[in-house]
């Protein structure tokens, strides 16, 4: 056995144990833990990579992404997963900042890659016999930002970070050996990759892992597969519920599903518990690794719309009401940026998340919105994300977003940006916040939308959304 200890220990370990055990499901076929770490042994002495290298990949979800995170991590160097749904312009600001090595990518992104100015990787072998030199203290992810607020930024995890999220995780979701997850969210974000997937990993549990995330399949692998959690954000869960085959479909396997995102309609979880099923709750962000406070399924019903209490290895507290996060998960720092991180980090290590919360009687956390997004109306907060779960309660309404917008009167004022699935009049809308909120709360004005701008992981890009509509 290496005696470097680094995370390439999870995979090494259960294959030694449950060697035959089934660590990966993908596209038909079983991937063992035997087979999985014999694959990253290879991948480690084929990699032409030194200490704190990085190396890019661009590709769907794929257990290759897997082999070559562990292998790097056995090295010390740093994969730098990128966003597929980006453009090539987009691609080349986030390579430039970091400098990989090497990218690898899936052989339908080659024609892109070969325009990136990196030299793409093979999947096969690139040298031979690198020598495994890395350690829990190592970076190993550098993940960028999804930008909601302007330029993305590279968060730098620790291979430690990994593993205390994992914990995080293993404590919120009540993952043992026997669980099965199911993966359908983008393993370029820390959700996809570090919500579940690498956790159950940890706890030697098995993954079903889909190559990009598609309603009516994941529905169909939840009968199929029998997975016992999965992970979901609010624009798959609407998709998921929208899904013809959702009304008869089997959801008997899952003993709870989590739903990770600042703020989840209640809607939406409404529609799983209808189903039978829990929906906890993860907060976090990718600078948290993300688990930060969790709801777990025991509160799930009872404390519906909570993000929950502080993860198990987390601290967390509100100043003025902003959200501050300290654990081991919390990143390092942003790469090549000293300056944002001084301003993200205190130098005692809290991260201050630039999240909104109140805490309840009995310390469970509810997030009322970003700091930025908080409206000033005659002197009076106003909390967008208690308005948007007013507009997602009603059935004729596809999606919504509530931003502040400059008012003569009231120095600014909030506006409702709607897409409808019928037809609907501003005073509809209007009424929808009669006997729900304050007055001073309700919408000032009213805008009809196609579509609302979102980044790549269908957040709103509300700082677009002002540009728009202004």
């Amino acid at each position: 056995m290496n005696p470097t200890i680094n995370l390439s220990r999870i995979i090494e370990g259960w294959a030694a144990h449950f060697p035959s055990k089934t660590a990966l499901h993908f596209q038909g076929s079983d991937i063992s833990y035997s087979r999985f770490w014999n694959s990253i042994e290879e991948k480690t002495r084929t990699l032409d990579v030194s200490k704190g290298d990085r190396v890019a990949w661009l590709g769907y979800n794929s257990p290759e992404m897997l082999v070559l995170l562990f292998a790097l991590a056995r090295l010390g160097a740093i994969l730098v997963p990128l966003n597929w749904r980006l453009t090539a312009a987009e691609h080349r600001a986030i390579l430039a900042n970091c400098a990989p090595r090497w990218i690898f990518c899936d052989s339908e992104f080659e024609i892109h890659c070969r325009d990136l100015g990196i030299p793409i990787g093979s999947l096969e072998k690139t040298k031979t016999e690198a020598e495994p030199a890395g350690a829990d203290s190592d970076d190993v992810l550098i993940v960028y930002t999804s930008g909601t607020t302007g330029k993305p930024k590279g968060v730098v995890l620790t291979q430690s970070a990994l593993l205390w999220n994992g914990f995080n995780s293993i404590h919120a979701h009540d993952l043992s050996q026997s669980d099965h997850v199911l993966t359908a969210l983008p393993m370029f974000h820390v959700g996809g990759l570090n919500n579940q997937t690498l956790p159950a990993l940890l706890a030697g549990a098995s993954v079903t892992l889909h190559r990009r995330f598609d309603a009516a399949l994941w529905l169909s692998d939840v009968a199929a597969r029998r997975p016992t959690v999965s992970l979901l954000v609010p624009a798959t869960m609407q998709a998921v519920i929208s899904d013809p085959t959702w009304a008869d479909a089997d959801l008997s396997s899952l003993r709870m599903l989590n739903a990770g995102s600042m703020v989840i309609p209640e809607s939406l979880i409404r529609a799983f518990h209808g189903r039978g099923v829990p929906v906890g709750q993860i907060y976090g962000c990718t600078e948290t690794a993300p688990v930060a406070i969790v709801l777990q399924k025991e509160d799930a019903l009872r404390k519906l719309g909570s993000t929950g209490k502080p993860a198990l290895h987390c601290e967390v507290k509100l100043v003025e009401n902003e959200v501050w996060v300290r654990g081991p998960n919390v990143m390092r720092c942003y790469w090549n940026d000293a300056e944002a991180t001084a301003e993200a980090l205190t130098a005692d290590g809290w991260f201050k998340t630039g999240d909104l919360a109140r805490v309840d009687d009995e310390g469970y956390y509810w997030i009322m919105g970003r700091s930025k997004d908080v409206i000033i109306s005659g002197g009076e907060n106003i909390y967008p994300a208690e308005l948007e779960n007013v507009l997602a309660d009603c059935p004729a309404i596809a999606e919504a977003a509530v931003v502040g917008v400059d008012d003569p009167k009231w120095g600014e004022a909030a506006c409702a940006c709607v897409v409808t699935r019928e037809k609907m009049d501003e005073p509809s809308v209007l009424r929808l916040f009669e006997d729900r909120l304050a007055k001073f709360k309700h919408p000032r004005r009213v805008v009809f939308l196609d579509s609302l701008p979102k980044n790549a992981m269908g957040k709103v890009q509300k700082f677009e959304l002002k540009r728009l509509i202004s």
